[in-house]
């Protein structure tokens, strides 16, 4: 058993902390939400009134944020988390954040002794809760066979993806060949149900063939075609299309890092962000269907 302090308990992270609880590991939480931190109480973790005191005597450190700008916030800094974790400290920092940021937390953490790595996750909040999650993970590859008993406790595939930040831009290149084969499954959706063809059946013809790919497979953005998805529950719950928007520009920053051309992750950007110009952030991000249908229920 570990001393664990889990910071972030959001859609994704709190499951990702239950996890550990159920592996038998101590975990101390920590989060603005009081209601996650009450579920991981009741769960039979331990909520923290900070990052700092969730973090006091903790082994391994996991951080599960939003942006860069919290991963920054919370790690550096005259009082950052970093200035009170001992030598030695195994850091698993597991947010979405840009390359650059993560490359900057890395050094500090070196600076002091702390094992850091960036490990990125894919597999949404269904992946968080059933443990099967993918983690593409940058950093020093020993201290990735020291944290892989964790993480193989929250997740099912392990890739170490480099050096430094590797983990980060393993990341914002899935997340944006998902975005654009979402958009281009929702647009070949909508195109052949407005020439007669019905949603379920059109699906399961391009799944077998080639136009077959994850979103038919698993995450179809029509709704009522399959259970258990977004789409089929008013696009509530999954992947928030701002959380999707933000990753977009990430990919786009790190494109704009080396003259890479990205266009077609250029306008999955500009449609992601039409949606939340619509009020459409908060909903899951396969609700881009909505751009393609003049019946907005769809």
């Amino acid at each position: 058993m570990s001393r664990i302090a889990f910071i972030g308990l959001g859609n994704m992270g709190l499951p990702m902390a239950l996890n550990l609880l159920k592996a038998g590991h101590q975990v101390t939480g920590f989060d603005l939400v009081a209601a996650s931190l009450e579920q991981l109480a009741a769960a039979g973790g331990v909520a923290a009134t900070s990052a700092q005191q969730a973090a006091q005597g903790a082994e391994v450190v996991v951080s599960m944020l939003p942006a860069s700008s919290h991963v920054e916030g919370l790690y550096l800094g005259s009082d950052g988390l970093l200035q009170h974790l001992a030598a030695g400290t195994l850091v698993l920092e597991c947010s979405t954040i840009a390359p650059d940021s993560a490359r900057k937390v890395h050094a500090a953490a070196s600076e002091r002794g702390i094992e850091l790595l960036d490990a990125p996750v894919s597999g949404g909040t269904a992946g968080a809760a059933a443990g099967t999650l993918t983690f593409m993970v940058g950093g020093d590859a020993k201290h990735l066979e020291r944290a892989k008993p964790f993480l193989q406790q929250m997740g099912k595939n392990i890739f170490h993806a480099g050096p430094d930040g590797a983990g980060q831009v393993a990341k914002v290149c899935n997340n944006q060949l998902l975005a654009v084969h979402m958009l281009g499954t929702a647009e070949a959706l909508a195109l052949g149900v407005a020439n007669g063809l019905d949603a379920s059946v059109l699906s399961e013809i391009m799944r077998q063939s080639s136009g077959g790919n994850w979103s038919l497979e698993k995450y179809n953005p029509w709704p009522g075609v399959m259970e258990g998805v977004p789409a089929s529950r008013g696009y509530s719950g999954g992947f928030m299309a701002q959380l999707m928007s933000k990753d977009l520009g990430l990919a786009q920053q790190a494109a704009q890092s080396v003259n890479a051309s990205t266009p077609m992750g250029s306008l999955a950007l500009a449609l992601y962000r039409q949606l939340l110009l619509q009020g459409k952030g908060q909903l899951d991000f396969s609700v881009v269907q909505q751009l393609f249908t003049a019946d907005k229920s769809a």
